[in-house]
């Protein structure tokens, strides 16, 4: 297994930062078992030695070649292809296939796989305002999108880690008790930040898989196969992109075998405003950079897109997207924005 995972951390170590993202992306939609699960991808995967280990922990020697290569044909990047070659059965990959996949804009209807949303859909919504100018901002932004998709919404408000927890819990519990179809479920966690963890009004750190636990196949049952949709508006480090306020930053004034199984961990897209270690961006007037563009993206698209191509153009705004720096000697410098990342 250490030669494998050495020449698989030797080609991933060619992917700049954008494409091992994109990497990670593209791993969890790959039609191999067993997949690997997201909170490990988020949690261990941000590198490529960590990425390399954890293909080569999670599937067996013939699979991880073919997987590696599923994803780099999708990337693209045919160009690694050929290291692999010699590792793929015939009936894996006959040749070196060029084409991309089709995204949802050049789709028909029919030829996409869909999630049935027709059944309720439930949002949670908790935002620390305490030392966060623009929170306000961001909280209104995000009850009108909400409103708009219909969404019935859980407001939380500056609560401390006991406050939270109860109060997803009760928000998990609600939904299990509902006797109709549930169509999707939306959780945004507005606040300061660190690498896995987000903090409380009072700085008590509140671990992030813990929160995606509690929702997942064997916890909430009413979302089998459901998607469940975590906008986690917070630090993720202390690195910086010097420029806008953050969210971290001081105020003066974040038979068993017969029956069908599931992963405990399925259909769940986490969406983050800015790489591992790094901080988020937010302006103190007009709130989180990633909310805005969110906010921006779907009055021009509404709901045309599949999730994944709505993030990937959010995230594009949000790169994109250029300020000045307010306090510095001579003129402002245009810089931009650490672009988001889609778990």
């Amino acid at each position: 297994m250490e030669e494998l995972q050495s020449r698989l951390q030797e080609t991933l170590s060619v992917l700049s930062p954008q494409e091992l993202r994109n990497f990670r992306f593209i791993l969890k939609t790959v039609d191999e078992e067993p997949r690997v699960s997201p909170v490990l991808l988020e949690l261990e995967g941000s590198t490529a030695p960590g990425l390399a280990r954890l293909l080569a922990k999670n599937y067996y020697l013939s699979a991880a070649p073919r997987v590696l290569t599923k994803v780099l044909k999708q990337l693209p990047r045919a160009d690694l292809l050929p290291r692999w070659q010699d590792d793929l059965t015939p009936y894996d990959s006959p040749g070196i296939p060029r084409k991309i996949l089709k995204r949802s804009f050049d789709c028909v209807e029919s030829e996409l796989d869909c999630y049935d949303l027709r059944g309720r859909r439930k949002a949670f919504l908790m935002c620390i305002k305490k030392d966060r100018p623009g929170s306000d901002q961001d909280i209104q932004l995000m009850g009108d999108w909400l409103q708009q998709c219909q969404f019935e919404s859980t407001l939380c408000i500056d609560p401390n880690e006991k406050d939270l927890m109860d109060k997803l819990t009760s928000f998990r519990d609600g939904l299990n008790e509902i006797k109709g179809e549930i169509g999707c479920c939306l959780v945004t966690l507005m606040s300061h930040g660190e690498k896995g963890f987000i903090k409380m009004k009072d700085g008590v750190r509140v671990s992030l898989e813990d929160v995606f636990e509690m929702f997942n196949n064997k916890n909430c049952p009413a979302l089998h196969e459901k998607p469940k949709i975590f906008i986690i508006q917070a630090c993720r480090g202390e690195k910086r992109d010097n420029g806008m306020e953050t969210d971290d930053e001081p105020m003066q004034s974040d038979d068993i075998s017969e029956k069908r199984r599931l992963p405990t961990f399925s259909d769940y897209f986490i969406i983050y405003p800015t790489q591992a270690d790094h901080v988020a961006l937010r302006h103190p007037r007009t709130g989180s950079v990633m909310i805005e563009k969110m906010m921006e993206v779907f009055k021009q698209y509404g709901n045309k897109w599949h999730i994944v191509d709505f993030f990937t153009k959010v995230n594009n705004r949000v790169v994109h997207t250029e300020f000045f720096l307010a306090k510095m000697a001579g003129d402002g410098v245009g810089c931009s924005l650490c672009c988001s990342e889609l778990s």
